[in-house]
C-alpha cells in the first residue's frame, strides 16, 4: 500500500502534490483511491456506497486477552473508545501497540497493515497508572479515616448518655458521687485526643469536626452538672426506727342483759 502526503507549507504546493497525487491515481486505472487530507490508498474491493465491513481484533492488556469489533477502515484513537468501554481506561491513558510498534492516534489501521483476527498489544500509561496509584492510595488514607472517626463516634454515643442519665438525675435534686462525674470528663477528653491524631480529608473532616463539637459539648455540660451537684445536700439515711408500745390487753368484759 503506498501513501503520499503533502509535504511543503505553501498551501499551493500542498494542492498541487494532491492534484499529481490524484491524477497518478486515475492513470493506474482506478486501483488507488484518494483519502481525506490527500493520503493515496490502494482502492477496496467492495462497493463504495456499502458501508465499510468490521473486523474482529484479538487485545491482549496485560494477562487478559478479548476481541472486540471495529470498522476497517478506523483510526487508533477510535479503537481506543471502543476499548474504554472494556478496560475502564481512558483513551489519554491507553497505548496501543501493533507488530511491536506504538501507533499513534491519528494512524488508520488498514494503512498500518491491521486486518481481522490480528493482534494489538494494549498497555496503561506510565504516567496514568501512576496517578492511579496515587489516587488508590489517597482513597485508602480516607477510608482509614472514616472508620476511625466512626469508631470515636460510637464511644462519645455511649458517653453522652451517661451525660444525659446524670444531668436527669441533678435536675431531680438527686446528688451524684463527683466520681462519676469527673471520670466521665476523662473519658470525653480521651476521645478528643483521638480525635485530634486522625489525619482526615474531604468528608471525613466534617465528621471529625462534628464529632469534637459533640465531646466539646458534653464536657461543658459536666462542668455546669458539678458546681450544681456541689451545692445539692445528700440524701439521709438514718437506720434508726420508731417504736410503738403495743395495747394493754385487758381481761374485763362488759356483759349486757
Amino acid at each position: 500500500m503506498m501513501r503520499m502526503r503533502p509535504s511543503g507549507s505553501d498551501d499551493g504546493s500542498s494542492r498541487g502534490s494532491a492534484e499529481e497525487a490524484a491524477a497518478g491515481a486515475r492513470e493506474v486505472g482506478g486501483e488507488w483511491e484518494m483519502r481525506p487530507g490527500g493520503m493515496l490508498v490502494q482502492r477496496r474491493g467492495w462497493d463504495p456506497g456499502a458501508p465499510p465491513p468490521e473486523m474482529r481484533l484479538r487485545i491482549s492488556c496485560g494477562a487478559a486477552r478479548f476481541e472486540v469489533s471495529v470498522c476497517s477502515l478506523a483510526t487508533f484513537r477510535e479503537l481506543k473508545k471502543i476499548l474504554t468501554a472494556e478496560t475502564g481506561l481512558q483513551p489519554a491513558e491507553q497505548r496501543l501497540f501493533y507488530k511491536g510498534k506504538e501507533r499513534g492516534d491519528g494512524e488508520f489501521l488498514d494503512v498500518c497493515g491491521v486486518k481481522n483476527r490480528s493482534k494489538v498489544v494494549l498497555t496503561e500509561d506510565p504516567t496514568s497508572l501512576e496517578r492511579r496509584y496515587v489516587e488508590m492510595r489517597k482513597n485508602a488514607r480516607i477510608q482509614s479515616a472514616q472508620r476511625a472517626v466512626s469508631a470515636v463516634s460510637m464511644e462519645v454515643d455511649k458517653l453522652a448518655d451517661q451525660v444525659t442519665t446524670i444531668e436527669k438525675s441533678i435536675t431531680e435534686r438527686n446528688k451524684v458521687a463527683e466520681i462519676q462525674i469527673t471520670t466521665l470528663i476523662e473519658l470525653l477528653m480521651r476521645q478528643a485526643v483521638k480525635l485530634d491524631s486522625i489525619h482526615t480529608e474531604g468528608d471525613a473532616s466534617s465528621q471529625k469536626n462534628l464529632q469534637a463539637k459533640r465531646v466539646q459539648k458534653c464536657v461543658e455540660t459536666l462542668d455546669l452538672l458539678k458546681t450544681r451537684n456541689g451545692r445539692l445536700k445528700p440524701a439521709v439515711v438514718t437506720t434508726k426506727w420508731e417504736t410503738f408500745d403495743p395495747p394493754t390487753a385487758t381481761t374485763h368484759w362488759e356483759y349486757f342483759d
